[in-house]
């Protein structure tokens, strides 16, 4: 059945999205991304700083270490050539980690450059999923992958609400092409 009053066009980060007219549903549906935005930077801005101000983790060698966790996981990796490289240089790859989560924590939570964060979020756990957590049997235990998978929303839609991105393209929209000026 089709409702006369139902506005179709409506948009949702670029798409069309059916029912989001100016009603509490369309409203519900432009802030539809917004939960799992703030819930993913959070957590990936967590992440980061746990990492930095964790002595622990930045070494080399020992428990709780990522030298340590890189070696126990070589084997069971589905690229262990990813962790090969890792290995090389351990505490290095650990700040690189730590360093490329803050910036995807907070690029995501402000909406600057949100599709690229989103992008970054989705290639590191990724990396995490066919290193770290490639044998956590059954593969739903492992976190990496539902990760994943809840970055390619944020990949396909960016962070159109509430974010920097929206505030500079409504700036443009306002006063043209130039950015500042």
């Amino acid at each position: 059945m089709v409702h006369a009053n139902r506005t179709i066009g409506a948009e949702l980060g670029g798409v069309a999205v059916e029912g989001s007219g100016a009603g509490l549903r369309g409203r519900l549906a432009r802030h539809a991304l917004l939960p799992l935005r703030l819930f993913l930077g959070a957590t990936f801005l967590y992440a980061g700083i746990d990492k930095l101000l964790d002595h622990a983790f930045l070494a080399a060698s020992g428990a709780g270490s990522i030298g340590e966790t890189l070696r126990q996981v070589h084997d069971a990796a589905a690229l262990p050539q990813l962790v090969d490289l890792a290995q090389q240089s351990p505490v290095g790859f650990g700040y690189a980690i730590a360093a490329g989560e803050l910036a995807v924590g907070l690029g995501t939570l402000v909406g600057l450059l949100g599709r690229l964060a989103a992008l970054g979020g989705a290639l590191i756990s990724l990396s995490l999923w066919l290193t770290v957590s490639w044998a956590t049997t059954p593969y739903y235990y492992g976190n990496d992958l539902a990760y994943l998978m809840a970055w390619v929303p944020l990949v396909l839609a960016g962070t159109s609400r509430f974010s920097l991105d929206s505030a500079w393209a409504h700036r443009r929209k306002r006063h043209g092409t130039q950015l500042f000026g």
